[in-house]
């Protein structure tokens, strides 16, 4: 089970963990960092690695950090 999600419903991973993200991950990574703090693109790079796609990554650290 992932260690960030302790919602109610939680959100299952889309895909496996893995060790590291992909090209397109990396690459929406660093677009997304010009508008997310560093606290905020560690929690999506952590569940990305867990399994969860971008989009469900996103939703969660906006619910439990936010900006």
């Amino acid at each position: 089970m992932p260690k960030h999600t302790t919602q109610a419903k939680q959100t299952k991973p889309m895909y496996k963990p893995k060790k590291q993200l992909s090209i397109l991950q990396k690459r929406l990574m660093k677009e997304h960092s010009k508008h997310h703090t560093k606290e905020h693109l560690k929690m999506m790079k952590d569940l990305m690695l867990d399994g969860f796609c971008f989009q469900q990554a996103h939703d969660i650290t906006m619910k439990k950090i936010g900006k």
